[in-house]
């Protein structure tokens, strides 16, 4: 890992943790109590933006909410920090396409998840910022956080665990595969850089039954109910990271395989308790939260005031 002479400072709600046990000095604020938030941002010379709802199936429960966290919060930030911002967006702003996607490539946005990062994009378009669209998440990030069976490679190895089976639809659709791990690699690499604008990060392109395929590599008597009958979710691209590559050295060492043998020793050991709990999906967690426009996030905030 590139160490930096930055001093930390984590700023966060603790929505799906109960606790914060990492060394590392932490306050608890919510991104919207922009009173006790400004104060860090005029302490800070970079910010890393991980703050968001995120996926989605999260972001339609509660329309106004999504808004205010995903997109007026980058319009304060750009208004009220001027220093250095790294800020994540996603490939889900290109939607569908056959073609390999460069940051240059036309966006189509299927989801208001996409469309609200592509408005955060456009507030950072004159800033010191750098964006990074990055591809599917798997994989497990360290020992303290919550790890997510939400995302596609992560799911399918919980099932092949539990259920020696899974079930694809369609399949054929691809989506850019990236390490969580080499996220945060990526962040460490471009905190003293210069570079601002858009980069596309992955680390391959993969069918989604390809990577059940690869999966059942690692489980040989894992069946796999492969049905024509399309998901919900309507994405299906396939992108290039030569910018990133080129411009500041991104160069990604974790494959769906390490993902793949982290979580399988993880599941198999019983080192997590109940795989199926709803805080390890975004949308199945914040769902009772949300939806009725009724939010402890709301409410939260209005008694931090």
């Amino acid at each position: 890992m590139i160490k930096s002479e930055h001093d930390i400072l984590v700023y966060d709600l603790l929505l799906y943790e109960e606790s914060y046990r990492k060394p590392i000095p932490f306050i608890y604020g919510d991104i919207r109590d922009k009173a006790k938030l400004k104060p860090y941002l005029d302490w800070a010379d970079v910010v890393v933006w991980l703050a968001a709802l995120v996926g989605d199936p999260a972001c339609t429960l509660n329309e106004s909410l999504t808004v205010d966290i995903n997109t007026n919060s980058i319009q304060f930030l750009k208004d009220n920090f001027k220093g250095r911002i790294i800020y994540m967006s996603s490939c889900s702003v290109y939607g569908a396409g056959d073609d390999v996607l460069t940051e240059n490539s036309k966006l189509r946005p299927l989801s208001l998840y996409a469309k609200g990062k592509i408005e955060a994009e456009e507030i950072l378009a004159d800033s010191k910022a750098i964006c990074f669209r990055l591809g599917t998440l798997q994989g497990i990030s360290d020992c303290f956080s919550r790890i997510r069976f939400d995302l596609v490679v992560n799911t399918l190895v919980m099932r092949a665990v539990f259920h020696n089976k899974v079930v694809v639809f369609g399949g054929e659709q691809y989506r850019p595969l990236l390490h969580v791990r080499d996220v945060a690699k990526a962040i460490s690499m471009v905190l003293d850089k210069e570079n601002t604008g858009i980069y596309n990060l992955h680390t391959e392109n993969m069918a989604i039954i390809d990577m059940a395929k690869r999966i059942q590599s690692y489980f040989p008597e894992l069946g796999i109910d492969a049905t024509e009958a399309m998901f919900q979710d309507n994405r299906n691209y396939k992108v290039s990271s030569n910018k990133a590559r080129k411009e500041w050295g991104f160069n990604p060492t974790l494959t769906i395989d390490d993902a793949i043998i982290e979580l399988k020793e993880l599941l198999e050991q019983g080192r997590v308790k109940n795989a199926f709990l709803n805080r390890f999906s975004n949308y199945l967690y914040l769902r009772p939260l949300v939806e009725e426009h009724v939010s402890p996030l709301g409410k939260e905030i209005k008694m931090n005031l």
